[in-house]
């Protein structure tokens, strides 16, 4: 006969037993997407023949979710966004849009030096970027990427908005394949990098 208390000790060991293999299973990491996708620097881009002798320091985008992540966004309907699967950015959006533009400004050498936010060094402008749209929107057969960003120019010194603007491309992919989507988006960064350095580059600065 097995008494009352060795009946207890061995409800409460495998009651333990349990509890701790149901905490064991929630500290698994999120199974990483087996492909990462890169959001490139425009190619081809040609120096420019006009120099401006001030620096630039391009912000990291401000992005609300869902924005704000890795994960390849789609919007089937206009209330409603969905994601991916089996695949993501190498890092956030707006991570991979400041690098495509500080690549893309660099190649054009537009202005003396060009850094992110993330480097120690003072520069004369500031460009500050919200992104407003980082998806694709699928209509029937076709699909087309949108990327929307609101951006201003910014004097360092003084903290004053030099212009400010809004930009949005919208590209369509040869089909809706993960891999025509992402080619869709690069078009839509060389499009979006090309029109705010131009519109950077016309904007009145004042010397300080």
């Amino acid at each position: 006969m097995i008494s009352t208390a060795a009946k207890t000790l061995r409800a409460v060991g495998a009651a333990l037993l349990v509890s701790g293999t149901m905490t064991a299973c929630t500290v698994f990491p999120t199974p990483e997407a087996p492909r990462v996708m890169d959001f490139p620097v425009p190619l081809g881009l040609q120096e420019s023949a006009i120099s401006r002798p001030q620096s630039l320091r391009v912000d990291t985008p401000f992005a609300s979710e869902p924005f704000n992540s890795t994960r390849i966004l789609t919007k089937p309907v206009p209330w409603e966004f969905q994601v991916y699967g089996g695949v993501r950015w190498r890092d956030t959006a707006p991570v991979i849009l400041r690098d495509m533009l500080v690549g893309a400004f660099r190649a054009k050498a537009n202005f003396r030096d060009v850094t992110t936010d993330t480097g120690p060094g003072n520069t004369d402008l500031s460009l500050a970027t919200e992104i407003t749209a980082f998806h694709t929107v699928s209509q029937g057969d076709s699909t087309r990427v949108t990327v929307a960003i609101y951006g201003q120019l910014i004097d360092n010194r003084s903290r004053a908005t030099l212009c400010s603007d809004s930009f949005i491309v919208s590209t369509p992919a040869g089909d809706k394949s993960i891999d025509s989507v992402v080619q869709a988006f690069g078009s839509a960064g060389e499009r979006l990098a090309k029109e705010v350095i131009d519109w950077a580059n016309a904007c009145e600065i004042s010397p300080n």
